[in-house]
């Protein structure tokens, strides 16, 4: 069931994607709230699963990952035990960042973040050698220009 969200709600959800940080205090003075009241607010936005987790963005080229790549996948089978086993095998390979099922070309649409060429081979050669997939065509980045952005709240 989706909830419907007022401007306050906007503004600590809008605040806190800019920073997970903010204390109880520092987030009811943004927002305009007493700390109780906003409180009450965050509360109920985690119960109704806006706010999934608290996480933390980190500079993959300063941790050593400086190729991402998209990889774009066709598959001839649609089963249900299929998509089940490839998301198991796929989920299974840390590198791959992220993973969507898309409409149009192909099927999926992986990220995946590697030291360099050699090691994104790596990933690519453990895929097809868990994973009966019909063509698989990655793209490599040359520059990140938007990642990781806020929704638009």
């Amino acid at each position: 069931m989706e909830k419907k969200i007022d401007q306050i709600d906007r503004t600590i959800l809008r605040a806190l994607q800019r920073d997970a940080r903010l204390s109880q205090r520092e987030l009811a003075d943004i927002v305009g709230l007493s700390q109780n009241a906003c409180w009450r607010r965050l509360k109920a936005l985690y119960e109704n699963g806006l706010i999934k987790s608290h996480t933390i963005r980190l500079d993959p080229a300063r941790l050593g990952l400086n190729l991402t790549v998209f990889v774009m996948i066709r598959t001839r089978h649609h089963s249900k035990d299929w998509l089940e086993s490839f998301r198991r095998e796929v989920s299974a390979i840390p590198n791959v960042i992220d993973f969507y099922r898309v409409a149009g070309d192909y099927d999926y649409m992986l990220k995946v973040v590697a030291e360099d060429m050699n090691a994104f081979d790596s990933v690519y050669q453990r895929l097809i050698e868990k994973v009966d997939l019909d063509t698989v065509t990655s793209y490599m980045t040359m520059e990140a220009i938007a990642d990781a952005r806020d929704l638009p709240l």
